[in-house]
């Protein structure tokens, strides 16, 4: 296997995370909270220091301060492992003055920084992606295949075929053919690479490592090429050796809020899919110091409770709440996610910092730093509702309240009420 500080980590940080928003209105979509206490950007990362990859870039474009700030207090290497995490967001230069247009143009606009690293082999991942991965095996599997280009592929049932980018592999593991998407039973038959007839194709994952000189000769001779799926990938399967790296691990792309919202409230059951601890690759995120929750008379059933919080005589069932929560008595919540606070409040505002009294909230999502005041009442729209009210968004029929905002006493929202 190579030596790993010869292999250079790019994240790939996304745009403006479209449908994302509103919770990437404020910051970039690798900077969304995940879990109560953590980032997106905190699974990859982390991927990376438990691979033994300690040098890391993170491509950006928008509202990248959140997430700057967030790397710089949480990624800090010592003297015996001398690496980095840094933010390299779009800037404009004598070469271009162009925000990044796609996966791959990304990658070509910061070609400078990734020659100047000096590293054999280059490894891309996405920043809205969750699960837990061995880069290193990825990597021994690269080198030893002798490939120019390794994706990491995951088994695809037959009905989710049309979500992803499909790979055709032959027996010695070579990628032969790629289609995005496919939605033609002769086209899918024709792609068919496992004997399982539950799960007989295999789906790019979005991950994929290049030697640096193959990626940058890819990247500088074809200018027009901008996204890795749609061209760099089907473009360099028949000229170059491409091999596909087998995952069969839990994966979730997280780049709706349906699919944001869905998989939080599964991390709240007790046979969770994915788990946030795992004593030899655990998850980091920044150290806050905070005690521990207080809960006073209350009834919580399925409840992923985060430190610093203090709740008092509420019900809460299936439901994220996150750091620094507040929530005053009486307050129902269900199917929600809570995202907490970034401080304590110390003002006497108006409406305080967190959840009022006889609240009841189901089926929303409340960004960090709301204020709620008593008795507000929010609840679901039907599925495939959008609606975007400035305080409050409608995606997908799930309430976003985004970060910072002041809802007053008595407000309500749902569909009987809107």
């Amino acid at each position: 296997m190579p030596i790993l500080n010869d292999v250079l980590a790019v994240i790939l940080g996304g745009g403006r995370g479209a449908r994302l928003y509103p919770l990437t209105k404020m910051r970039a979509k690798p900077a969304v909270p995940i879990a109560g206490k953590y980032r997106l950007i905190d699974i990859p990362i982390s991927n990376c220091i438990n691979s033994g990859i300690f040098r890391v870039h993170v491509l950006t474009q928008f509202n990248s301060v959140s997430l700057h700030r967030h790397i710089s207090d949480t990624y800090k290497f010592d003297a015996f492992h001398t690496g980095w995490v840094q933010v390299l967001a779009a800037e404009q230069t004598p070469e271009s003055g162009e925000w990044y247009q796609g996966t791959a143009d990304a990658i070509r606009k910061q070609i400078g920084q990734i020659n100047a690293a000096g590293a054999e082999h280059v490894l891309i991942l996405a920043g809205d992606h969750l699960y837990r991965m061995d880069y290193a095996a990825m990597m021994a599997f690269h080198v030893q295949q002798g490939a120019d280009i390794t994706v990491a592929v995951q088994p695809v049932p037959k009905d989710e075929a049309p979500r992803f980018g499909i790979l055709k592999r032959g027996g010695d593991g070579r990628i032969l053919d790629f289609v995005e998407k496919p939605t033609d039973p002769e086209v899918q038959a024709r792609m068919v690479s496992r004997d399982d007839a539950a799960r007989p194709f295999l789906g790019s994952m979005g991950i994929y490592a290049f030697r640096t000189k193959v990626l940058i000769d890819l990247l500088e001779q074809h200018p027009n090429f901008d996204d890795f799926g749609s061209d760099v990938i089907p473009y360099a399967i028949s000229r170059q050796p491409v091999f596909g790296f087998d995952y069969d691990g839990y994966w979730e792309d997280i780049g709706t809020i349906r699919s944001f919202y869905d998989t939080n409230l599964r991390l709240t059951r007790p046979d969770s899919p994915f788990n946030f601890y795992d004593a030899r690759s655990p998850i980091y995120t920044h150290s806050r110091f905070l005690p521990g929750s207080i809960v006073t008379d209350s009834k919580l059933t399925e409840v992923l409770l985060t430190e610093g919080c203090v709740i008092e005589k509420a019900e809460i069932t299936h439901s994220i709440i996150g750091l620094r929560s507040h929530i005053g008595a009486g307050t129902t919540i269900r199917d929600s996610i809570i995202m907490g606070a970034d401080y304590y409040d110390r003002l006497k505002a108006t409406v305080p910092l967190g959840i009022g009294a006889g609240c009841h909230l189901e089926g929303a999502i409340l960004d960090k730093n709301v204020r709620i005041g008593a008795n507000v009442t929010i609840k679901p729209f039907p599925r495939g509702t959008e609606r975007d009210e400035g305080h409050w968004v409608v995606q997908d029929g799930i309430v976003v309240i985004p970060k910072g905002t002041v809802l007053s006493a008595g407000t309500q929202i749902g569909p009987e009420t809107c």
